[in-house]
Parts: C-alpha cells; sequence; structure tokens
C-alpha cells in the first residue's frame, strides 16, 4: 500500500508540469500568470491550439524537433551501449588507457569547449543544421560508464551460455545484453538532461 501510494505520487509530481502546460494553452494570457494560482481557466480558450496548429512554421518546427529527437535517442543508446559493452567484457589492446581517458572527459565543463565546438561545426557546416542536434551529443562519458557498470553486474554464465549455443559477440550484445538494459536506458536516456540541444536558432535543416 505504501509502495503504490508513493508510485502515485512520483507519477503525479512528475506528470503535473505537463498537464499544467497543456491546460494552460487554453488560457488567456492574463490567466496563466495570474495570482492566486488557478489550474483551470475561467473561459476555455479552444482556438489557442486551432490557430497554432494551422500555422505550417510551427508544424515542421515541431517535426524536425521531434525526429531530431528520436534519431538522437536511438543513436546514442547504440553508440553509447556498444561502447559500454565492449570496456565491460572484451579485451582490446590499449583498454587500460583508453578506458580512464574516457573517464577523464566527464570533468570536462561544457562551458569550456563551448567556443571550440562552435568552430569545429562551423568549420564542417553543420551550424543551423538538424546534424548538429544530433551528432555531436552521440557519445557520452557518463553514459557509458552507468551502463557499463549494468553490465559488470550481469552474470558471465548468461554470457557463456550464448557462446555455447553459436552466438558470436554481436549476438551475445543484441540478444543477452540488449533486453536487459531497459531499466538503465530509461533511467539514462529519460532524463531531460540527455535530451539534444544544439545550436539550432531557426529550425531550418
Amino acid at each position: 500500500m505504501v509502495k503504490a501510494f508513493f508510485s502515485v505520487l512520483i507519477v503525479f509530481m512528475a506528470l503535473f508540469p505537463l498537464a499544467w502546460m497543456i491546460i494552460s494553452g487554453f488560457k488567456i494570457r492574463t490567466e496563466v500568470v495570474s495570482t492566486p494560482f488557478q489550474f483551470f481557466p475561467e473561459v476555455w480558450q479552444w482556438q489557442n491550439y486551432a490557430q497554432i496548429l494551422a500555422d505550417t512554421a510551427f508544424l515542421r518546427t515541431l517535426m524536425i524537433t521531434g525526429g531530431g529527437a528520436v534519431v538522437f535517442t536511438v543513436g546514442s543508446i547504440a553508440v553509447n551501449s556498444m561502447a559500454a559493452y565492449a570496456f565491460a567484457r572484451l579485451e582490446f589492446a590499449g583498454k587500460r588507457f583508453v578506458w580512464p581517458l574516457v573517464l577523464m572527459t566527464m570533468f570536462i565543463p561544457g562551458m569550456t569547449i563551448l567556443l571550440t565546438s562552435f568552430i569545429v561545426v562551423t568549420n564542417l557546416r553543420m551550424l543551423d543544421t538538424l546534424a548538429v542536434l544530433i551528432i555531436p551529443g552521440l557519445a557520452a562519458a557518463g553514459h557509458i560508464f552507468f551502463v557499463r557498470q549494468f553490465y559488470l553486474n550481469i552474470p558471465s554464465s548468461l554470457e557463456e551460455a550464448a557462446v555455447m549455443d553459436g552466438c558470436g559477440r554481436w549476438g551475445v550484445y543484441l540478444r543477452i545484453f540488449l533486453p536487459l538494459s531497459k531499466a538503465p536506458f530509461v533511467v539514462v536516456w529519460g532524463s531531460p538532461a540527455s535530451w539534444p540541444t544544439g545550436t539550432t536558432s531557426s529550425g531550418r535543416s
């Protein structure tokens, strides 16, 4: 009973801002910032959503942003989970040297490389494109570290059984590790901090 109560409370806290945002779309401007707080509008302004959905520029921007988020999430999961599997289960030349270098990038503040990152994407002609929202942030040391720690706790007997059944490294990753990774994927990529951000300003792609 207690677990159910806290589960409902957490879901409510997570969904309340979203519900507030959607319902605020039916308010007039003064009601959104009115004091005292009023959750529901006095008069539902249905034309607000009708007007914004009739704006082709808004719909185009919405599709670009949504598509970019989907591509970024799928690509980031693929890149970081494969790297995590390699560092957790594979032995390769230079592993003990490369892994500390990967971890070191976690301690570099993003602000310190902001200018150089801007120069790089500009020289690559990625500025103001959808690619700049996706490619620069695909690999993240923090994500690799988190997923790697999860992979280290997966029993090696599962991997050995898959190998005995004829699976190669790709088969073990795709059939054993990837299906078991739903929990860390939700934790890592379900956070807004993991969503793509970039230098696009006008929604052009």
